[in-house]
């Protein structure tokens, strides 16, 4: 029984939960790790397509209005670790970073290998005792104190459990939403959960004849009085059932929630830069000689304009002077507005991060620990908060893990 006896215990092994072993065993704390997985870091691998964009240069103040409501709650724990710190702790690891677009930030190497390697080495130096394969069922508290954790076949004792166990999304790397359901035996509200950073499904058809392209810069907004206010700019690329590409990565965390209230939601795409009605008459009126096909091309890929232009009836080959009144203001419109309909989406196995998670009202954002339960640490994708494409969340999960690795006791 002796040598099950540690003094924290973190669940996942992610980037919030590794960083949350090393920072603790660096304070001479005795700590197990438990992945359920026969490797570490299963969804970090993944991040980015595998080049592991980890954080971005943003100040902590920009950087937290970026997740919205929520994201007050990063405060301290940013205060605490921000993209300098964690460009720092990765070089003290061995891990060298840079910056080539002056935002985002990645390891040299670009790929994640390079940071799961690094974490795993300083994992095994500060002597954090790893179990891989060992999937905790769950977790051992005795008057709102946390005591260790269940496994199928050993107990492990700590004072002191960090859960990183992440969402649901990439289930088929592991995430199963265990971290939701231990948080929930022990009294934590679990707030709606939705998918989230993956492709959607439109009602139109006509965007599978235009898959090959990608449109820049196109702003997305949502066609509800209750999302008014929310927009994304970003690439936008179309696939044969629907949409995807950056910016629907970013904006699908605020239409998910839509979509499984309503069952579907109303989109309205702007895929020429910003353009407004009286500059798509300017554009088309400097070029007189050439018919519709031509001079709109000059705006949009050839294939996105010749299923527009089916939309609204405008003959390809005519001059726009030539177009009947309704129709010519029909296509204006339509350029100006493209309307989509969300109708589904790709499900938690392709989405890259979860929408909704423990509430934070019952977290202290100071130390991460539970407010109900002494002992109990969240850190990461398990709580309430999600940002965009970025850098974003994986710079969250560092900070909380962090900070959630300084524990109270």
């Amino acid at each position: 029984m002796k040598n099950k006896q540690y003094d924290l215990i973190v669940i996942g092994s992610g980037a919030a939960g590794m960083i949350s072993a090393i920072v603790a065993a660096r304070d001479g704390k005795k700590v197990l790790l438990c992945e359920q997985q026969n490797k570490l870091g299963p969804k970090l691998k993944a991040t980015g397509g595998g080049k592991c964009n980890l954080t971005n240069t943003l100040s902590n103040e920009e950087f937290m209005n970026r997740f919205g409501k929520n994201g007050r709650f990063m405060q301290d724990a940013l205060n605490d670790f921000n993209y300098q710190d964690l460009i720092s702790f990765l070089n003290n690891i061995g891990v060298e970073t840079h910056i080539p677009d002056g935002f985002r930030v990645f390891p040299i190497s670009h790929n994640s290998g390079t940071i799961i390697k690094a974490l795993e080495d300083e994992l095994y130096n500060q002597n954090v005792e790893v179990k891989n394969n060992t999937k905790v069922e769950d977790l051992i508290c005795e008057n709102e104190t946390i005591k260790g954790v269940k496994t199928a076949t050993d107990n492990f004792f700590a004072p002191n459990v960090i859960v990183a166990t992440g969402g649901l999304g990439f289930s088929m790397l592991g995430a199963n939403g265990d971290g939701f359901d231990f948080a929930k035996s022990l009294g934590h509200k679990i707030t709606q959960l939705y998918p989230a950073m993956l492709p959607l499904i439109t009602k139109e058809k006509w965007v599978a004849n235009c898959k090959a392209d990608t449109i820049a810069k196109a702003i997305i907004k949502i066609d509800l009085k209750k999302a008014k206010n929310l927009k994304a700019v970003g690439d936008l690329i179309f696939t044969p059932k629907g949409i995807r590409g950056p910016v629907v990565l970013d904006f699908s965390r605020e239409i998910t929630p839509f979509l499984e209230k309503y069952g579907e939601v109303p989109l309205l795409i702007n895929m020429i830069k910003g353009m407004n009605e009286d500059d798509v008459f300017k554009h088309i009126k400097t070029h007189p000689e050439k018919n519709i096909e031509d001079v709109l091309t000059l705006l949009l890929p050839n294939s996105v304009v010749k299923e527009l232009c089916l939309l609204v009836d405008a003959d390809l080959a005519k001059k726009f002077k030539d177009l009947n009144g309704q129709i010519r203001e029909k296509l204006v419109k339509i350029l100006v507005n493209t309307p989509l309909t969300v109708i589904d989406h790709v499900g938690f196995e392709k989405a890259m991060i979860t929408r909704g998670g423990v509430t934070l009202k019952e977290i202290n954002p100071k130390t991460m620990q539970s407010k109900i339960i002494d002992g109990l640490y969240f850190c990461g994708e398990v709580m309430d908060l999600d940002g965009p494409c970025g850098g974003y969340n994986l710079q969250w999960s560092f900070a909380s893990g962090n900070l959630a690795g300084k524990l109270l006791k």
